[in-house]
């Protein structure tokens, strides 16, 4: 495949934002909290459900399908006026500015922190038409973790972290982290630019808790990703077109972009996904409106808009990921038939290998922890 047929990799402008964790996680919560009344008052209010203006919408670049938005655009007579973030980091730093969207994508535990401070609005199920598609169908999304009875999220997107790798110059591989360390990989391994994928992976070839915030913990941690270094080329989210084009032999991988880019392959056989044997962070991406979202009601047609089936069959097929909507599982396990390692279920989810939010002296640990591994 040449290099002008490549797509971009879903999430290919994720970035750690490593200076921005810092300053904001200075709290332990990583958000500015709603300490006005007023505010809260307004997160709690009903939506009332109608198009109220144009859709400012935030989220990862590439993540959902255009005819989507073309057909959410012609059906309500709105413009989707996009922006994306290149990490939740950075979408912590505009929401925390002042930056009004009426749609936003937080991971799990984003997710946790933003309801926690009081910045999201409550999303009322009962005026979802699709509502029932969810949480009738996918039981773990009725309470979970890190929003309880889903008072202020739907989900969006599942996923897993393992190893993407060149089986044409690799051969296989044996299904532990420890592959990253591979001497004939050496000087074309990629690890994810994502503070807690790389600690979480280290800490996970030591049998340690994915998210330990334990200064001798971290200090193994920290000691094992070191010894990788000499084998890394960097530090990249772009795992997508790394492989494609050749730049990466090996890489840190989300299931998601692994099964878009398998299934745009030429020859998805040069190609492999692993799931280590010592475990596999998982994730979910939710849809949540901002407390102080100028347009509710837009926002709550366009999550309504999303659940419809026919557009998550779309979506699927265009980032590789699966949503949770029932009645469309058989466009994701067609997708991902040939590549059974990529497949994630929400029983994926019940093993809570998430990460977690820490209190202010753990996340500050590992961000110092993330900022020696970065500097070698």
């Amino acid at each position: 495949m040449s290099p002008e047929a490549l797509l971009p990799t879903r999430r290919s402008f994720l970035r750690a934002g490593t200076a921005a964790a810092l300053a904001l996680t200075a709290s332990g919560c990583g958000f500015a909290t709603a300490d006005d009344p007023a505010d809260r008052a307004t997160a709690q209010a009903p939506i009332d459900v109608k198009v109220d203006g144009d859709l400012v919408y935030f989220n990862w670049a590439d993540f959902v399908d255009p005819t989507v938005f073309e057909g959410f655009q012609k059906e309500y007579g709105v413009k989707v006026v996009q922006s994306n973030y290149d990490s939740m980091e950075g979408m912590a730093a505009k929401l925390n500015a002042g930056n009004r969207y009426d749609i936003i994508f937080p991971t799990a535990k984003w997710a946790e922190r933003l309801a926690t401070g009081g910045r999201l609005r409550t999303i009322d199920h009962s005026k979802l038409r699709g509502a029932e598609a969810v949480f009738g169908g996918y039981g773990y999304f009725a309470d979970p973790w890190y929003d309880r009875r889903s008072a202020h999220t739907v989900p969006f997107t599942m996923y897993k972290t393992g190893i993407g790798w060149r089986r044409d110059r690799l051969g296989d591989l044996t299904g532990s982290w420890e592959d990253l360390w591979n001497e004939k990989a050496r000087g074309k391994v990629f690890v994810l630019d994502d503070r807690d994928e790389v600690l979480g992976l280290g800490a996970l070839k030591l049998g340690l808790d994915l998210t330990t915030g334990d200064q001798g913990d971290l200090a193994r941690v920290t000691d094992t990703l070191r010894s990788l270094r000499p084998r890394l080329r960097g530090f990249s989210s772009d795992s997508y077109n790394n492989l494609l084009n050749g730049n990466a032999d090996m890489t840190q991988a989300w299931s998601g972009d692994m099964a878009a880019m398998l299934a745009q392959a030429e020859d998805p056989s040069v190609f492999g996904f692993e799931v280590a044997r010592e475990g596999a962070p998982v994730n979910s991406d939710c849809y949540a409106i901002p407390a102080n979202a100028q347009h509710p009601g837009t926002a709550m047609l366009f999550i309504d808009y999303m659940l419809r089936p026919e557009n998550v069959k779309k979506n699927i097929e265009y980032i590789g990921y699966p949503m949770p909507v029932r009645g469309t599982e058989d466009t994701y396990a067609a997708l991902v038939e040939p590549f059974p390692q990529c497949l994630v279920t929400a029983d994926d989810l019940a093993a809570d290998l998430f990460f977690r939010n820490g209190d202010a002296g753990t996340e500050r640990a590992r961000d110092a922890a993330w900022t020696d591994v970065k500097a070698g």
